[in-house]
């Protein structure tokens, strides 16, 4: 069946490419035997500012664009891609990828109709490209609003740095099933790093941080101000703070910012590549026991407005919910088309990529532990002596063997019940699947961290987010200065 003409207009307009370039494209790439091909083009308008001691240090806006040619046959992938827009030269790109990953046997006939998708998140109201002096007046501003409520906040915050970044992507996934997905994806990172000094206790840095799939509407929701002040207050705070205990200890992760841990020590294993390779403590455990009975974990990529939302994904199927532990049992793994196609399973909406340069590879969006049956105060009152994490700077982990190293950003001695004193210097260190099984409450009160979430993986960073509910775990080593 011939393209639906709303479809070759909007291609054409938008990428230079009809629907006729189109299949001859997708012809070329599955010309020498590919069990799949999909064409991926991308255009980004961005604004970049950065705001330090209310000097406005960095200021550019852009237009980025290219096309790729993802081919697969078996395990074989090739990619190619152009920033070039002439037929001859998205050709030449479509015919590499062929070559890389040539196979045999006959090549298909494509036909190509658009594909509707979801709307889960608003264009964004002021588009970079539509902004002009007025719209970058009003960036500077947001920027000088949140570094002037961090000031007021904190007297003795000596330092303070803004950064503001929004974006609107055009993408379209063509693919050798015939279909064309076209979306518009809105993507808004604000950021506050604040210095703090006192005499006698040195000097700190915090920060705050926050994004979703919005334009500057964000703000209306959120004003700049709070990230200013809360940045200031996680200095203040570090500042007082006492040195961390070490050993075995409880640990009460916070709702929200610290689901990063189970981002990293869990959410990476459960990604279908991994598994397929045998590199992934979870690989051939599907249908077992592998965390406590309290333990769903989710990665949901329809989430409206989140950072890690997608309407369909960087391969052209649509994002969902994908339950990968439930109730402390192994039953999914995130899945792009490749892992899908090896292994029988049903794609899950999970092939992403970092642009047009990028082939797609599996990765998490939104993932997170739902609610638990328990009251945060409940599981506070039932730790003697222990630690509670309310955020976390980073850290590294094994996918292969599941162990962790983390640094909290925020955290605080729990002593008879209550939280006390605000500890500095403290790491968390253990095994992602052992901890899952220590478990011992979970929350009734989980959200999203709504950060400013990157995650990266084989050279390549994609947002996302993460969350959980308060949740109690038995025992996790714990480093820190304090015998």
């Amino acid at each position: 069946m011939a393209a639906a003409p709303a479809a070759e207009a909007r291609i054409d307009e938008c990428f230079h490419a009809d629907a006729a370039l189109l299949e001859r494209l997708l012809s070329e790439a599955v010309s020498r035997g590919a069990d799949f091909a999909d064409l991926y083009f991308e255009r980004r308008e961005e604004w970049n500012l950065l705001l330090e001691q209310d000097v406005l240090r960095t200021a550019s806006s852009g237009v980025m664009a290219g096309m790729g040619v993802h081919v697969l046959c078996g395990e074989r992938t090739g990619y190619a891609f152009t920033e070039d827009f002439t037929p001859e030269s998205m050709m030449r790109a479509a015919r590499t990828a062929s070559l890389i990953a040539a196979g045999g046997g006959a090549a298909p006939v494509i036909r190509l109709r658009d594909r509707p998708v979801r709307d889960l998140y608003p264009a964004g109201a002021v588009p970079p490209g539509a902004a002009s002096g007025d719209g970058f007046a009003h960036r500077v501003d947001l920027l000088r609003r949140a570094s002037a409520a961090a000031r007021g906040k904190e007297p003795r915050v000596t330092r303070v740095v803004a950064a503001l970044r929004d974006e609107v992507k055009t993408v379209a996934v063509v693919t050798g099933e015939g279909g064309i997905f076209r979306d518009r994806q809105p993507m808004l990172t604000f950021y506050v790093l604040v210095v703090a000094e006192e005499a006698g206790r040195g000097r700190v840095q915090a920060h705050d941080s926050g994004g979703c799939r919005m334009g500057l509407e964000y703000f209306d929701r959120k004003p700049p101000e709070e990230f200013g002040r809360e940045a200031a207050r996680r200095a203040g705070l570090a500042l007082g703070a006492d040195p961390a205990p070490a050993g075995s200890l409880p640990v009460v992760l916070g709702p929200g910012a610290s689901g990063v841990l189970l981002h990293e020590a869990v959410g990476h294993p459960l990604e279908a590549d991994f598994n397929r390779k045998g590199l992934s403590r979870f690989c051939n455990r599907m249908g077992e026991k592998v965390a406590s009975s309290l333990c769903t974990i989710v990665d949901d990529g329809t989430v409206a407005s989140s950072r890690g939302s997608l309407n369909v994904d960087d391969e052209g199927n649509a994002t969902s919910s994908t339950t990968l532990i439930e109730n402390g049992v192994l039953v999914g793994f995130m899945q792009d088309r490749l892992s899908s196609r090896l292994t029988g399973a049903k794609p899950t909406g999970n092939g992403r990529r970092q642009s047009y340069a990028h082939p797609p590879i599996p990765r998490m969006t939104n993932t997170y532990l739902p609610p638990g049956p328990h009251r945060p105060e409940e599981i506070l009152r039932s730790v003697k002596r222990g630690v509670y994490a309310a955020d976390f700077l980073g850290g590294q982990v094994d996918i292969a063997k599941g162990d962790f190293v983390f640094s909290a950003s925020e955290a605080y001695l729990i002593e008879d019940g209550a939280i006390t004193r605000p500890l500095r210097g403290m790491t968390l260190i253990g095994n992602g699947p052992d901890v899952m099984g220590r478990v011992e409450m979970v929350g009734n009160d989980y959200r999203l961290s709504g950060q400013a979430g990157m995650c990266g993986k084989e050279g390549q960073l994609v947002p996302v987010d993460f969350g959980i509910p308060t949740v109690k775990i038995s025992s996790i080593t714990v480093g820190g200065t304090e015998g």
